[in-house]
C-alpha cells in the first residue's frame, strides 16, 4: 500500500493537501506517482491565477501517459513550485515532499468534502 500521511487531506483524483490557516498546499500522492511511472514533464500556473473547485490547473506527464491536475478547492494561486517544474521526477522520488502549487482558498467550506487519511485508503483500496 502506498505511503499515506494522517496529516493531509485527499480527493479522487489521488491529490493531496495541506490546509494552513486560509492557503492550500497541493502534491499528487504517492499513488499517483507510482501509477503515472517516471514523471518527465509538469506544467504548472502562475501566481494569481483563479480557478473554480474542479478545474484543471496543470499537467503531469510520465512515460506511460499524461494527466490534468484538478484543483479541489476554488482559489488563486499564490506560488508554484519551479523546482518540480524544471526537475519533475522529484515527484517520483518524493511525492509527498514535493509539492506542485498554493492555493488561497476563496471558500474553506470546500474543504469539508475532501478525504481523510482513513477515507482515501478505503477509496484506493476499492479502486485498485
Amino acid at each position: 500500500m502506498s505511503n499515506i500521511p494522517e496529516n493531509l487531506f485527499y480527493t479522487e483524483d489521488h491529490e493531496w493537501i495541506l490546509i494552513e490557516d486560509d492557503v492550500a498546499t497541493i502534491g499528487i500522492t504517492d499513488f499517483a506517482q507510482s501509477s503515472l511511472g517516471d514523471i518527465v514533464f509538469v506544467e504548472l500556473p502562475e501566481a494569481e491565477t483563479s480557478f473554480d473547485e474542479g478545474d484543471s490547473f496543470g499537467v503531469v506527464e510520465s512515460i506511460k501517459s499524461v494527466s490534468d491536475l484538478y484543483t479541489p478547492l476554488s482559489g488563486s494561486i499564490v506560488e508554484k513550485n519551479e523546482e518540480v517544474e524544471e526537475t519533475p521526477e522529484k515527484l517520483n522520488e518524493d511525492a509527498f515532499g514535493s509539492w506542485l502549487v498554493k492555493l488561497k482558498m476563496s471558500d474553506s467550506s470546500q474543504a469539508e468534502k475532501l478525504l481523510n487519511a482513513e477515507s482515501y485508503k478505503a477509496f484506493c483500496e476499492n479502486n485498485a
